[in-house]
């Protein structure tokens, strides 16, 4: 790099919406005067932002679930366009399919959010991606592995997710995996992103912001043999015009079309800086991995397990992660059951690696089938060979993190994963009969949680 580097990441995602009975996103009055929250929040965010051309100016992941409503269900073509248009092939990260807190996850679970969040992407970019955004960046090593293993060469962490002798974000970083293999890191600087996502003054103004924050950062003390600086400003993408209303303007003018001519500082993709950064004669620093961390909660991932103090009221949350975690080995224990039954005995979780292709719209239902079973089966047994790909598809999606992140366990992100879990029992108690819903309702209620049709 011949000049400091700022990159500005946005974390583009809504929790899924879909209702698993109908196939669509149901109304929703508390979103008026939209008739959902994904198309409020479009209207006020990604829409604008796409229409600037700032989704090409920055770097961004985008949800897969979101993605789905926004072609699925032509949420908003317009905003759609604005980021496969905006990837340039180098500007989006990946993301697990479902906003799954991986280090909760099982082995095998952790594998299908990665690759079907990989695929997904492949799918609409036309291209695989390098990077992937781990949801509230909860990690492990053994979730760094598995990016590695799955061709994923750099992601994003919070500056107190790893620790150094000498810490300083404005150097990406190098994490061992062992066996002679790394993961690329970048840090992402704590006071700017915090400034940017919670002090509304701080971004009223972005001449000023980089005046007064961004200019002052790459001044401080020099990097070891004369590295240029580079900056990493993350936060949620909703930000930008959502959470704070004409935001996308702001950012339009530090990194987008609006951009003065004579800043004096590059804006490349965060790839094209990472590989930068690695390049030449001037290794990456090495520094550890603070295990079973994540960026919006100082106590680790305690937030979507037992509960801590970020999350308010809370004893409420293990006991929901039990209720689904209990639900999940009965769904797989059936899934197998019935599996064997069919014809061709289908391995059944190499069959649902594939079934990423169904839910996207990249293949249909009955090839699907067809593929698996061969084209001697019958009606029913494909039907019941799909039901049990479709009950692992929403057992997938309860776990999404939105379930766990609030204080109350009556909002609606709860009562979507609630709603998951009990259309994937459903499915399984017409198939196999192991009363998977009635378990389930019974263990919701140890929770305090009410029923949800």
């Amino acid at each position: 790099m011949s000049r400091p580097t700022l990159v500005v990441h946005g974390h583009f995602y809504q929790p899924p919406r879909l209702d698993p009975s109908t196939g669509r996103t149901p109304v929703d009055p508390t979103a008026a005067p939209a008739r959902d929250w994904n198309s409020r929040i479009s209207a006020d965010c990604y829409r604008p932002n796409a229409e600037l051309g700032n989704l090409g100016a920055m770097s961004w992941d985008l949800g897969p679930t979101l993605a789905g409503w926004m072609t699925d269900e032509g949420g908003d073509p317009v905003a759609y366009r604005g980021f496969v248009d905006g990837d340039h092939g180098v500007n989006g990260l990946a993301q697990p399919f479902h906003h799954t807190i991986l280090p909760l996850a099982s082995a095998a679970d952790r594998e299908t959010e990665v690759r079907w969040g990989l695929r997904d992407f492949a799918v609409r970019f036309g291209r695989p991606a390098t990077g992937m955004w781990l949801p509230e960046t909860a990690v492990d090593l053994a979730t760094l592995r598995l990016l590695a293993d799955e061709g994923v060469d750099h992601t994003i962490l919070a500056p107190w997710q790893v620790e150094a002798n000498e810490l300083d974000t404005r150097r990406p970083a190098r994490i061992d995996l062992g066996d002679g293999r790394s993961m690329v890191v970048a840090i992402y600087d704590g006071l700017l992103s915090a400034a940017v996502s919670f002090e509304p003054i701080a971004t009223v103004d972005a001449d000023a912001f980089v005046r007064d924050r961004i200019w002052p950062r790459f001044a401080q003390a020099p990097l070891p043999d004369g590295v240029d600086p580079l900056i990493v400003i993350a936060t949620d993408g909703e930000l930008y015009g959502h959470h704070q209303p004409l935001r996308e303007h702001f950012l339009a003018r530090l990194v987008g079309a609006t951009t003065p001519g004579d800043r004096a500082f590059a804006t490349p993709s965060l790839g094209a800086a990472l590989a930068e950064a690695a390049a030449g004669d001037r290794p990456l620093p090495v520094v550890r991995l603070r295990e079973r961390t994540s960026w919006s909660c100082h106590h680790g991932i305690a937030r979507w397990a037992a509960g801590c103090d970020c999350g308010g009221t809370s004893q409420w949350k293990l006991p929901l992660r039990t209720a689904f975690e209990r639900l999940a080995g009965g769904i797989d224990a059936a899934t197998e059951a019935v599996a064997r039954t069919l014809p061709g005995r289908p391995d059944p979780w190499a069959a649902r690696e594939g079934y990423v292709d169904v839910v996207i719209g990249a293949t249909d239902r009955s090839a699907f089938a067809d593929a698996w079973l061969g084209a001697s089966a019958t009606v029913d047994e494909r039907e019941i060979f799909l039901d049990l790909m479709a009950a692992q598809r929403w057992r997938l999606s309860m776990f999404a993190s939105c379930a766990w992140f609030w204080e109350s366990p009556q909002r609606i992100e709860t009562a979507g994963a609630v709603r998951a879990a009990l259309h994937a029992a459903r499915m399984l108690d017409g198939d196999a009969g192991p009363a998977l819903e009635a378990r389930l309702r019974a263990d919701l209620a140890v929770a305090g949680i009410g029923a949800v049709s």
